[in-house]
């Protein structure tokens, strides 16, 4: 991939869209936002809306492994904000609707934006553990302590990602994030939800357009 300090006007090559962009491919090949991954949101949202698991990591770890997810792009970050939406609903203390998932990943799409976890230090799965804690403790700018909580959960999520980058991955920052998550939950929502129960080798490492971190990585593994 190739990535511009500075944005250029880029054609979709799939719609046709004129687009200002910062990254496409070494054949100058662009793809816009809203035809990256398309149709999986879809799919991330009704995999989520059924799943029965209180895990997490297995709901994102099934989702992550379809091939029709992308090795990066923010449809991970989807999947995580589906992923802990979905086991907070399953769990039933805190008594979430199919509806709070739906808005959670709504938001989530709205400021998950592929590429910018370097553009501008923020990568989608901040916003997207953010989105869920926002939905569920009914976060809002004229709210207190509701939205104190969501914004400190978002920066301890950018801290854990922070010490995971280069480059970055978006399937180790989905874990990360998540375990963070959950211990959040706990803290914010009085709910415990599982961990991670076994060590998680990732089978996503020859896929990496950057290379992998290998073991550098904490789910590094020989496959």
């Amino acid at each position: 991939m190739d990535y511009f300090n500075s944005g250029l006007e880029l054609t979709c090559f799939r719609c046709g869209k004129k687009d200002i962009g910062n990254i496409s491919c070494p054949n100058g090949h662009y793809v816009c936002d809203e035809c990256h991954g398309k149709g999986l949101f879809d799919t991330v949202k009704d995999y989520v809306l059924t799943s029965k698991s209180v895990d997490a990591f297995e709901i994102s770890e099934y989702l992550m492994e379809l091939k029709v997810v992308p090795m990066l792009g923010c449809e991970n970050a989807w999947i995580a904000a589906g992923a802990l939406m979905a086991a907070l609903k399953n769990e039933g203390t805190a008594r979430i609707t199919d509806e709070q998932i739906v808005e959670a990943l709504n938001r989530t799409k709205k400021q998950a934006i592929g590429g910018y976890c370097g553009l501008t230090g923020v990568c989608g799965i901040a916003p997207a553990i953010g989105a869920c804690f926002s939905v569920v403790l009914g976060a809002a700018c004229s709210k207190d302590r509701e939205t104190a909580a969501a914004m400190s959960v978002v920066v301890r999520i950018l801290g854990t990602i922070a010490k995971e980058t280069g480059p970055c991955c978006c399937k180790n920052f989905v874990r990360k994030s998540l375990i963070e998550a959950v211990k959040m939950v706990k803290e914010h929502i009085g709910v415990i939800l599982p961990l991670a129960t076994e060590n998680i080798v990732c089978k996503h490492h020859d896929r990496h357009p950057h290379g992998c971190r290998k073991e550098k990585c904490s789910y590094f593994g020989k496959v």
